[in-house]
């Protein structure tokens, strides 16, 4: 089996790192600059509670020295997609199965899912240009459950004991060809079963980088100083029950209770959330497709999410004075 990684961050690290102590998996990596140096002089370490691995991986930035894939993991932030479609297409033969990233609502939301036309979200999908490059028929959904970081080029450090990364189809069906990757997944050490509720889980995975990202970006704090303070820990959970309302009332009821998202946020508690980590490596921040995400379904839903809107303001202006004065990325 061929899997690709396509970006060379903490989560495509991880994955890499793990799938390469699987026998009988070729996995293969696209990076740049420090991270593909590092990668190619001294492969990928990762240091983490379930066990550390030093894995040697093949990476590089000119994705036609990789051919087609079985499988390819798109683990770019979301504003680093579009760029890369054009790249992308010498990955994906007619059998690929694509993962794409999952940061906020995906393009192919609406594909599969009984009782609604398959179409793009133009908000999310401008000009239908996901949808194009990447086609829904060959895609997988996949949820990122853990918490990890790059601390430095080729060095991931996973946070807390989590490995939860359920993946499934559009339309529900345990197919084979999740099957077959949920099992490489599970030999890698992920707790990845094949789900028929993927949806579900992509809006509960979407609705704790919404609610905590923005309260760590705006305090600076790790998620356990977020939890040590009542009011703030209120707040969280009251965002969290707004957006779980809108996705309830798309037919996505939240698989897991919100005591149990802030127990495993606990779990991790010395981590920074990925919006802040961005801060303080003077990154772009995935806010947009956040934003963007939770206002298009909640206007589809008809529904009203005062406390986000009240925090994503603070946020948006926060993040606009920060660059007007240069201390954080355009």
């Amino acid at each position: 089996m061929k899997i690709c990684i396509f970006g060379g961050g903490a989560i495509g690290g991880l994955i890499a790192a793990r799938l390469s102590q699987v026998p009988g998996v070729t996995v293969s990596m696209v990076a740049r600059g420090e991270q593909l140096a590092a990668i190619r002089a001294r492969g990928i370490e990762l240091h983490s509670p379930t066990g550390d691995v030093h894995a040697p991986i093949t990476a590089s930035d000119d994705l036609r020295d990789l051919g087609v894939q079985d499988f390819v993991f798109i683990t770019l932030k979301s504003h680093q997609v579009l760029p890369a479609l054009p790249a992308l297409a010498s990955l994906i033969g007619a059998d690929t199965v694509i993962l794409p990233p999952t940061t906020g609502i995906p393009y192919w939301y609406f594909h599969g899912l009984t009782g609604q036309a398959p179409r793009s979200i133009e908000r999310l999908d401008p000009g239908g240009a996901l949808w194009a490059a990447l086609p829904v028929g060959q895609v997988l959904g996949v949820v990122y459950w853990y918490a990890c970081e790059a601390v430095a080029p080729g060095v991931i450090h996973h946070d807390g004991t989590s490995l939860k990364m359920p993946i499934g189809e559009p339309d529900g069906s345990l197919s084979p060809r999740a099957q077959r990757l949920a099992n490489v997944l599970a030999a890698a050490g992920f707790d990845s079963p094949a789900v028929d509720n993927i949806r579900a889980w992509i809006w509960i995975k979407m609705i704790s980088s919404l609610a905590w990202n923005p309260v760590a970006v705006l305090t600076r704090a790790t998620l356990g100083a977020i939890i040590a303070e009542p009011q703030l820990l209120a707040m969280v959970e009251r965002m969290m029950a707004e957006a779980d309302a809108v996705a309830a009332s798309l037919g996505a009821p939240a698989p897991m209770a919100i005591a149990e998202r802030v127990a495993i946020a606990r779990n991790a508690s010395a981590h920074k959330m990925s919006m802040l980590q961005d801060v303080e490596r003077g990154r772009p921040l995935e806010l947009d497709v956040l934003a963007d995400s939770i206002e298009a379904m909640r206007d589809i839903a008809g529904l009203p999410t005062p406390t986000i809107d009240d925090v994503y303001a603070l946020l948006k202006l926060h993040v606009a004075s920060g660059r007007a004065a240069g201390t954080i990325a355009a």
